[in-house]
């Protein structure tokens, strides 16, 4: 599904969606079919989810295009060896991420993993993380 019929935010998730869930070190963590949109903790862990993102908006490029810059929170959880195993799966995901994803409908200007955070969770059974990445995208209508 191109840009022209969805909003930014929803096509650089299934760029980074499909870019994960295509390198044997993160599934061989991480199911793929718990690589998804999501907001809260899951049920059925480890998972990666998605964030809503935010959408910085910056016009018209050159002829018919828009460009923006998307920035996406991707939450990983696990339960079984609590913050190791989620730091564990960050470290494959933070290793995916210095390539940039292939992508359908729209290109990259710039790619980039700018930061992770392991913030703890309440209940110590659990690891949580949080690796932001930005995008300038280009797309036409």
């Amino acid at each position: 599904m191109g840009l022209a019929v969805i909003e930014p935010t929803i096509a650089f998730r299934e760029a980074l969606g499909f870019h994960l869930a295509s390198d044997p070190a993160v599934i061989a963590l991480v199911d793929p079919e718990n690589i998804r949109a999501g907001d809260f903790a899951p049920d059925e862990l480890p998972a990666i989810l998605f964030g809503a993102g935010n959408v910085m908006m910056h016009g018209r490029a050159s002829g018919p295009q828009f460009v923006a810059t998307v920035l996406l929170d991707l939450h990983i959880w696990a339960v079984e060896d609590g913050l190791d195993r989620a730091q564990t799966i960050g470290a494959a995901c933070a290793r995916r991420l210095m390539d940039w994803p292939a992508c359908d409908g729209f290109s990259l200007d710039q790619f980039k993993h700018t930061r992770t955070v392991w913030p703890r969770d309440p209940n110590p059974e659990f690891g949580h993380g949080v690796l932001s990445v930005e995008a300038v995208i280009r797309w036409s209508i």
